[in-house]
């Protein structure tokens, strides 16, 4: 199956972290551009940039590839916002799902568009829509789907089935990088959706099953820092020598560009 919406035209002004697009926008803008691209029957890839997507990028072409034909790219960590000032930029203000979910849920609430939830563990995007709906009670959520499925294959198939009968205006992925982008790729083409987005570990933190960091570190942009005590084993290679190696990149790319790789 094709899908049925023609795309949206990309949000115009974009800059690049190490080979990767990153569209200027905060809150506003992306709500505005959702809103066209639902309100004109169109179709937009909506994803987000941190530094462990650039750091992917650098390991997988397809997927630098990819984001880059996105038709937006926000920006989602500290990391990236600190790698564009040192590359002499003005970096976009940060959109991370564990807030943004509340924002997003309630401009759908608004305007009545209907949301399908797709990922996370069985339950969990299941709770994310019980705990959401609590806040927004109008709120249209047409459909959720863990994400522990066989992502090929007659499986497959059917929740993409299962989604197009749905028919949501917003389609939220949560596999984590890289699978939902790998997913999407696949699939993108086969989802009758207006806005495809991923969102990472956006229903952990919707239905309570993670914790949001503390105020006092989210304004010292610590984030990172809470997530890695709360998950040192599985996060310390990715934010410890994650980190380090996004720096060293970009620095090699600010001082060094003779020595940039492809």
């Amino acid at each position: 199956m094709i899908c049925d919406y023609r795309p949206a035209p990309n949000y115009q002004t974009s800059l690049s972290i190490l080979g990767v697009q990153l569209s200027p926008v905060s809150v506003d803008d992306v709500h505005r551009y959702i809103v066209e691209v639902i309100e004109n029957g169109e179709r937009a890839l909506v994803m987000h940039l941190n530094v462990h997507c650039v750091n992917l990028c650098q390991k997988h072409a397809w997927m630098r590839d990819f984001i880059n034909q996105a038709n937006m790219v926000f920006c989602d960590g500290d990391g990236v916002r600190w790698g564009a000032r040192i590359l002499g930029m003005n970096p976009p203000p940060k959109i991370t799902y564990d807030r943004w979910i509340w924002q997003l849920a309630e401009l759908a609430d608004e305007r009545g568009y209907r949301c399908y939830f797709f990922g996370g563990r069985p339950g969990v995007a299941e709770a994310a829509a019980k705990n959401i709906g609590r806040r927004f009670p109008r709120l249209r959520i047409v459909g959720t789907q863990h994400g522990y499925i066989d992502k090929s294959g007659a499986e497959n198939d059917g929740v993409i089935s299962d989604i197009n009968r749905a028919k949501p205006d917003i389609l939220i992925l949560g596999f984590g990088m890289p699978i939902q982008e790998q997913w999407l790729c696949d699939n993108w083409h086969k989802v009758n959706a207006h806005v495809l987005l991923t969102g990472g570990a956006v229903f952990d933190y919707a239905s309570g099953t993670a914790k949001r960091a503390p105020a006092w570190m989210i304004r010292w942009n610590l984030e990172w820092l809470f997530r890695l005590f709360q998950e040192p084993r599985r996060l310390f290679a990715r934010y410890i020598w994650g980190n380090s190696y996004f720096l060293a990149r970009i620095c090699q790319d600010k001082f060094f560009p003779g020595l940039r790789t492809k």
